[in-house]
């Protein structure tokens, strides 16, 4: 059995690959990027890229995509492969600067709020140093999935990531400035620190395929109340059956692989409801962990025979399914502001 220390963030294009990976000069310049939103040199770009692109392919990948989050609640992506054909009928693998900076789906197809009008279908995604590349495997094959944010052609934000990044800089600047009022001059930084809990139901996948409500709306929309809700509470905390035993086990070592730190599990209070929880980090990896985190829920459980709900409230009578934000703020200093302290 493989150590959890030496699998953890084993497909994650993460801080310790990078230092490992690229020159010294170019691993402190993407750092300043990273932490102090720096513009980054096409040069150094372009041997990011390399170096991301030699990792990947290591560790068996064949397709990089732009992994972003339109409005429409889940991620999308498009595959692109390393191929590169040459003059003598061969291929060899390539990765451009360009290429990891910025692609352009087709944005005529995701919603847009009005914000554009239909034929302007050009849409532009830009790679989110902040958040790192990861390798995802599939039956298809391993892909290295970018982080990006998206956009429309005259710059409107067609996704979820671009307000959040923008929120994130906002937060930051006005608690610096209130940091210094009060006398805190070390502060010029100032980081969400998020840990989102998840919450989800577990069915058997022949009875889901039974519902169609549930297939096509993810709750649900008639029945009856079981003989036994959660009146007794014995659900909640209680003992894993081996089948959700088996099921949590994959989930974690799938998610350990690509860096998220699942923490706690156990059942929750509704009859076959359940909860993963993982460590707080910043809020824009954060984010995009509990995106993986809702995806690898749904793939693994299908493999264990089982369907996962992440609906608000797929079953009437017993509770539904929160994802309890727990938030704070946090100097570079290392201080969390919403500390109560000695006189809160």
């Amino acid at each position: 059995m493989e150590k959890l220390t030496d699998i953890f963030a084993i497909d994650v294009f993460n801080d310790s690959k990078m230092a490992e990976r690229l020159p010294k000069k170019t691993y402190a310049a993407l750092r300043k990027t990273i932490e102090n939103g720096d513009d980054l040199d096409p040069g150094i770009a372009e041997i990011v890229a390399n170096a991301m692109k030699d990792w990947a392919i290591e560790r068996g990948a064949t397709h990089y995509t732009h992994w972003f989050q339109p409005m429409t609640g889940i991620t999308a992506e498009k595959h692109d492969s390393f191929i590169s054909p040459t003059n003598d009928g061969k291929i060899i693998m390539e990765f451009s600067g360009k290429e990891l900076v910025k692609g352009e789906p087709d944005a005529s197809s995701f919603p847009s709020g009005g914000l554009r009008a239909t034929f302007e279908a050009r849409g532009y995604t830009a790679w989110d140093c902040t958040s790192p590349a990861f390798l995802r495997e599939t039956s298809a094959g391993v892909t290295l999935c970018i982080p990006t944010a998206f956009c429309s052609y005259t710059g409107e934000a067609l996704d979820m990531k671009t307000p959040l990044l923008r929120s994130i800089e906002a937060i930051s600047t006005q608690a610096v400035r209130i940091c210094k009022l009060f006398g805190n001059q070390e502060v010029n930084k100032v980081s969400t620190s998020v840990g989102p809990e998840q919450e989800y139901f577990l069915v058997d996948k022949a009875k889901y395929l039974k519902r169609d409500d549930l297939i096509f709306t993810g709750r649900t929309l008639f029945g009856a109340m079981p003989p036994k809700g959660q009146e007794m509470d014995d659900h909640y905390y209680g003992s894993l059956t081996d089948r959700v035993a088996s099921f949590m086990g994959e989930l974690n070592t799938e998610l350990w692989k690509m860096g998220v730190t699942a923490k706690t599990q156990h059942n929750e209070a509704a009859p076959a409801q359940h909860e993963l929880a993982p460590i707080f980090t910043t809020g824009n990896i954060a984010t995009d962990h509990n995106q993986l985190i809702m995806e690898c829920m749904k793939k693994v459980a299908y493999r264990h025979g089982l369907a996962c709900l992440l609906h608000e409230k797929p079953f009437a009578g017993v509770n539904g399914s929160g994802k309890h934000n727990n938030w704070s703020l946090l100097t570079n200093t290392g201080k969390n502001l919403l500390e109560p302290g000695k006189t809160p």
